[in-house]
């Protein structure tokens, strides 16, 4: 037994490698655009790669020496252009750079895979029409650019929106069953409102997020907020079982739309999807962690997550019920849903930071 894992060891690069390898139908992207961090996940079998406000930070802090020049660059090329304007330009450059590298998965699965996610800004939350603008513009920057949109009252009208022209969404800033179901529903009826005008859907790819971990920061932040104390380790299942209740939905009801497992914190929000019919977008760390790792890789998206656990969680906390009853929240609920509300000012901090970047490029801090 012990020469045959061995063996079969040997056929894999890696533990992510040996996922997608066995189960063809669960793909990995990378959480980052990041060069060296992209070219790390595609040799182990990653075919996509997402991005946000603090992504995109973190990408310029690892790599300024690369981009230091281009941004002065940009600053010049520009010379009526607000700092807005150059962040924007140097966002859209880093994300047309990342999916140059996916290019080759994209021609080799047709279309349907190697796609980049680049958000929009995360400040036009409120404004459906404001988001279809910069989705549609967002498009045009490369063939194998997925958008993002938050998962707001008004980015859900976006989404279907943007869905029905054509430009393939991946919907973020989600954490919920009732979110999830929006989503779902949005892209059918976009895809469908495409299919009755003679517009072709064969290229489209829609996913959904669900933001895993961030669902239990959330309810961390809760129990000490209300003193609440569960048995250790539960609050690790919580995004885990309202992903896996997601899952089964879009199963049933036939959603062409994908889920996504995003945010990661602990390697259940791996294990516990390998065999799914969906996409894992894992940070470099955790990818270096899962690989490095004796997780058993084998099929556990059917396994579900212990009812003792979602009792436990269902009873004690109030935000539990709204993230896993399908109808928990609704649309006009979800801005200010907790993690909603935390993810979204943490993006638009993360924003303000990458301003405040150019900013001190453009008007040089003379105190400094």
């Amino acid at each position: 037994m012990e020469t045959r894992v061995k063996m079969m060891s040997q056929k894999y690069k890696s533990k992510l490698h040996e996922t997608v390898s066995r189960f063809p139908m669960t793909d990995y992207w990378n959480d980052s655009c990041a060069t060296e961090e992209l070219k790390y996940a595609i040799d182990n079998g990653a075919v996509g790669a997402t991005t946000n406000p603090v992504i995109v930070g973190e990408v310029l802090k690892k790599e300024m020496p690369a981009w230091s020049d281009r941004i002065n660059q940009l600053i010049k090329e520009n010379p009526e252009g607000t700092e807005i304007d150059i962040t924007w330009k140097l966002i859209e450059e880093m994300a047309v750079k990342g999916a140059k590298l996916l290019e080759p998965v994209f021609e080799k699965f047709k279309k349907k895979k190697g796609r980049l996610s680049i958000q929009t800004n995360p400040l036009l939350y409120r404004n459906a029409k404001a988001i279809v603008a910069q989705a549609e513009h967002f498009n045009t920057l490369a063939p194998n650019m997925q958008v993002k949109i938050p998962v707001t009252k008004a980015g859900i009208a976006a989404i279907e929106e943007t869905t029905y022209k054509g430009v393939n969404i991946n919907a973020t800033v989600c954490f919920t069953v009732p979110q999830a179901i929006a989503v779902g529903e949005a892209m059918e009826r976009g895809l469908k409102r495409r299919e009755a005008e003679g517009k072709s859907t064969a290229d489209m790819s829609p996913v959904c997020t669900i933001m895993v971990g961030r669902l239990d920061d959330w309810l961390k932040v809760v129990a000490n907020k209300q003193n609440i104390i569960t048995e250790p380790g539960y609050l690790e299942w919580a995004g885990v079982a309202a992903m896996k209740k997601s899952y089964k939905i879009y199963k049933e009801r036939k959603y062409r739309a994908r889920l996504l497992v995003g945010a990661y914190r602990n390697y259940y929000q791996w294990s516990e999807f390998i065999g799914a019919d969906m996409v894992l977008t894992i940070p470099a760390q955790w990818q270096k962690r899962f690989n490095g790792s004796d997780v058993e890789v084998k099929a556990r998206i059917d396994n579900p997550v212990d009812q003792k656990i979602i009792d436990e969680l269902y009873k004690k906390f109030k935000d539990f019920q709204y993230a896993y009853d399908e109808d928990g929240l609704k649309p006009e609920e979800f801005d200010t849903f907790g993690a909603t509300a935390r993810t979204l000012r943490g993006f638009i901090k993360a924003y303000a930071d990458l301003l405040e970047i150019i900013r001190d490029r453009m008007i040089p801090d003379p105190d400094k």
